[in-house]
C-alpha cells in the first residue's frame, strides 16, 4: 500500500515558469552550470548549485554556499517569484520530446514506504553525494528536485490524467533544448481522493531516477522525525518530492561504454581475446545494437558487431546486457574491476549519439561500446528481486527540469 500524498507545491508565478526551470543540478559540472546560468539571473541551477554565485575556486560544501541556496529561495518567494498553494493538490506534468509524451503526477512520496521498500530502488547510492543534497534540503528546509518513480500502468489513473491533460494547462513553454513542459492543477477533492486511492492499492513503486536524491530526504526525515519529540508521522518530513510516471510512457537510452586504454594490449590482440568470448564481425557503418545479447564496438577507426555466445543467465542482475560487458570483456579482458572508481572508463549517455563515440575514440580513448538499452521491465525486476543494477545501467530522457514544484518541510506554526 502506497502512500502517494497530495501536497502545497511552492512553484514559479504565473510567467516565470520559463525563467526559473533549470535541468538537475547534477548534470552539470560547476563550470558548466556557471556557463548555464549567464544572463539567467532567476535560474534555479543558482539555488540548486549553489557555489556558482561565489568566485571560482569557493568550496561548495561550505556553510556559507548552502545558506545561500536558502536565503535566495526565500528571496524569489517575497518578491514574488514563487507562489505556494494554500491547499494540498495533485499536479500534472508533461514533458513532450520529438514525437513522444511523457505524463506523470507530482506529490509527494513516503519515506517510510522507501524504508519498507514499498518504493523500491535498482541502483547503491554514494555517501559524499549524499551528503551535499542532506545540507541543501536541511538548509532550504526544502526538497527542491524531484525523484523520479515509475509505476506499473493502471487505466484509472490514465484516464483521470487523460481527462486534465486535455484542458488547459496552468503553464507550458518550450525549454533551450528543445524539450517542452506543461502543467496541470488536480485541486477538486473528489480526484484528489480518487487519485490517492489508486496509488494506495498499489504495493510496489519504483525509482526510476534520483536515489541520491532520495536517500537524502529519506535521511534528513528520519533525523527530524527522531529529535521531534511531537513526531506523529504527518509532518512534511515524512514525505519526499517525487513525480511518477506509467511505465509505458518512459523511454530508456542506451548507457555506452569507453575506455582510455587497450591494457596494454594491440588492436589485433584485443580482438582476438574479443572472440573467445563474442562473434566479432567488421562493418561499414556504426553499429546501434536492436537486440539483446549485441554490442556495437568501435576501435581504430572500425565499427564491429559484437554478439555474445554464451547463454544469458536467468538472474535479473546476470542477465542484463550491462553486467554481461562487464563479467565477460570490461573486466577479464580490458582489466576494468570496479567501473565506479575506475577512471580508465567513461560512460556516455545514448542520446549524445554514435558519433561521440566516435569522437571520443578518435581524439583521447582506445574503444567504445554501444549498448542495448535495459528496458523499464529490465529494472521492475531487478527492483522486486531486492537487487541492485551495475553502475550506469539506465539514462532516462528527458530529464525532468527542477524548479517548477518545491515541497517545503519546514515546521508549520
Amino acid at each position: 500500500m502506497a502512500d502517494i500524498r497530495p501536497f502545497c507545491a511552492i512553484r514559479p508565478a504565473k510567467g516565470m515558469e520559463e525563467k526559473i526551470a533549470a535541468l538537475p543540478y547534477d548534470v552539470y559540472s560547476s563550470k558548466e552550470a556557471r556557463e548555464a546560468v549567464k544572463d539567467r539571473p532567476d535560474s534555479f541551477l543558482r539555488i540548486d548549485r549553489p557555489e556558482i554565485n561565489f568566485e571560482s575556486g569557493q568550496d561548495m560544501y561550505a556553510p556559507e554556499v548552502y545558506q545561500y541556496a536558502h536565503d535566495r529561495l526565500q528571496d524569489m518567494k517575497k518578491k514574488g517569484k514563487f507562489i505556494q498553494d494554500k491547499k494540498p493538490c495533485y499536479y500534472i506534468y508533461r514533458l513532450i520530446m520529438g514525437d513522444r509524451k511523457q505524463t506523470g503526477f507530482v506529490a509527494c512520496a513516503s519515506i517510510w514506504d522507501y524504508e519498507a521498500q514499498i518504493i523500491k530502488k535498482h541502483e547503491n547510492t554514494r555517501a559524499e553525494k549524499e551528503q551535499d543534497r542532506i545540507r541543501h534540503v536541511t538548509a532550504c528546509d526544502a526538497q527542491t528536485g524531484p525523484i523520479f518513480l515509475a509505476y506499473r500502468n493502471t487505466d484509472a489513473l490514465q484516464k483521470i490524467m487523460d481527462r486534465y491533460t486535455d484542458g488547459i494547462p496552468e503553464y507550458s513553454f518550450t525549454a533551450e533544448d528543445g524539450i517542452t513542459h506543461m502543467g496541470w492543477i488536480v485541486e477538486n477533492e473528489d480526484d484528489i481522493a480518487f487519485i490517492r486511492k489508486a496509488f494506495a492499492d498499489m504495493n510496489a513503486i519504483y525509482i526510476a531516477d534520483g536515489h541520491h536524491r532520495c536517500a537524502s530526504a529519506v535521511k534528513v526525515g528520519f533525523d527530524k522525525s527522531g529529535r521531534n519529540p511531537n513526531h506523529n508521522g504527518t509532518e512534511e518530513y515524512n514525505y519526499f518530492l517525487s513525480v511518477l510516471f506509467p511505465e509505458d510512457s518512459l523511454k530508456i537510452y542506451d548507457y555506452n561504454r569507453v575506455v582510455k586504454d587497450l591494457n596494454g594490449m594491440s588492436t589485433d590482440e584485443f580482438l582476438e581475446r574479443l572472440q573467445s568470448v563474442f562473434d566479432v564481425r567488421e562493418t561499414s557503418h556504426a553499429v546501434r545494437p536492436v537486440e539483446r545479447g549485441t554490442f556495437g564496438c568501435y576501435l581504430d577507426h572500425k565499427w564491429y558487431k559484437i554478439r555474445y555466445k554464451g547463454r544469458r543467465s536467468k538472474d535479473p542482475v546476470e542477465g542484463l546486457d550491462v553486467t554481461i560487458l562487464q563479467k565477460e570483456c570490461l573486466a577479464p579482458i580490458l582489466g576494468i574491476g570496479d567501473p565506479k572508481t575506475d577512471k580508465r572508463i567513461d560512460f556516455v549517455g545514448g542520446i549524445r549519439g554514435l558519433s561521440e563515440l566516435e569522437r571520443r575514440v578518435n581524439t583521447t580513448d582506445a574503444v567504445a561500446f554501444s549498448m542495448y538499452p535495459t528496458d523499464i521491465k529490465e529494472l521492475f525486476a531487478v527492483a522486486d528481486a531486492g537487487l541492485l543494477m551495475p553502475p550506469k545501467s539506465t539514462w532516462f530522457e528527458p530529464k525532468l527540469r527542477s524548479g517548477l514544484y518545491i515541497h517545503s518541510i519546514a515546521a508549520k506554526d
